[in-house]
């Protein structure tokens, strides 16, 4: 069996048809680069790199606190802390 085909650099026989590398037809259709997420703030305070859940989460807690006090736990749930956990150390070092 021969191959037909471009060659590549290496002087390999690169195959061409439908699904193959050699040719644009069957691939699928490529994404969209640089699509950027949304920045989400919650009182002003940048919440990249928390889950959706922590977010949604700490705009209801936001209602009953202050920026300094959400500045606190973002960060400290940034550092590998949890919800309730980065609470704990918020009202530790800031208050309400």
């Amino acid at each position: 069996m021969q191959l037909t085909g471009l060659t590549n650099q290496n002087g390999n026989i690169m195959p061409q048809g439908e699904g193959t590398y050699g040719n644009q037809v069957g691939r699928p259709p490529k994404g969209h680069k640089g699509a950027k997420m949304k920045i989400v703030k919650v009182k002003g305070v940048d919440t990249t790199g928390l889950t959706n859940r922590q977010v949604s989460t700490l705009k209801k807690h936001a209602e009953h606190h202050t920026k300094k006090h959400i500045r606190a736990m973002v960060n400290a749930m940034l550092k590998g802390s949890t919800f309730s956990q980065s609470h704990k150390k918020a009202q530790k070092s800031v208050g309400t």
